[in-house]
């Protein structure tokens, strides 16, 4: 299998990368970017080809291509929709020491090493977790969510499409996030948060309103 990552950005997703090999040694990668400027160079000696432009081009039956931009969910959505649109098919890039029995999830996922997910949660589609976060049991994580490194999320959380939660926030149990929602970094989420709200500090309160053009995150329709 040949699999594409969509951002040469973060040496990460190399030491990632070969992780991965390690434990499925037949999967080859190579990376795309839409910056000119690393095309046809190499990222952490893993050659970086083009843009998405060619994912035509590339595509094949055994051929996978997973999107690795996190600064934004909105960027990220977007960019997805074109992978897809171009007729890619997305894979999972998945560290190989994450525990995924009793999961499900969509397709597009990219869950970095020390993710810990207890039993029964649901991953959408085009999902980022960062390094050493935690989603509590039955939690229900909708499409296009990043999370950045060290988020706790406790149980039966439920977190709407293309929400964005900052390094080391906590959300508490049987909470609703909404859609399009941005967590700040730090922040403790003790209720309930409206669509495209943006919310900071302990406890969390709203500070301003996210403008999002789309009503959902969902890159298959």
């Amino acid at each position: 299998m040949k699999m594409y990552l969509l951002g040469a950005a973060n040496p990460e997703a190399v030491r990632m990368l070969h992780a991965v090999k390690r434990s499925t040694p037949n999967v080859e990668f190579a990376f795309l970017d839409n910056d000119p400027r690393k095309h046809h160079t190499m990222f952490y000696g893993v050659p970086v080809v083009g843009g998405s432009e060619r994912v035509a081009e590339l595509n094949g039956p055994d051929v996978r291509f997973v999107n690795l931009i996190t600064g934004s969910t909105r960027l990220r959505y977007e960019t997805t929709c074109q992978l897809v649109d171009a007729g890619a098919k997305l894979g999972q890039f998945i560290h190989p020491g994450i525990d995924l029995s009793m999961i499900r999830m969509g397709q597009g996922s990219y869950l970095q090493e020390g993710v810990l997910m207890q039993a029964e949660v649901e991953l959408g589609d085009n999902t980022s977790i960062s390094a050493g976060s935690v989603v509590g049991h039955e939690g229900r994580i909708g499409h296009s969510v990043f999370m950045a490194p060290g988020v706790c999320i406790a149980g039966c959380v439920e977190i709407g499409d293309g929400t964005f939660i900052g390094t080391n926030a906590t959300i508490l149990p049987r909470l609703r996030i909404g859609r399009w929602v941005t967590i700040g970094a730090g922040a403790v989420v003790t209720k309930d948060v409206p669509d495209f709200s943006v919310v900071v500090g302990n406890p969390a309160r709203i500070i301003k309103t996210n403008t999002v053009p789309y009503p959902d995150a969902r890159v298959f329709r």
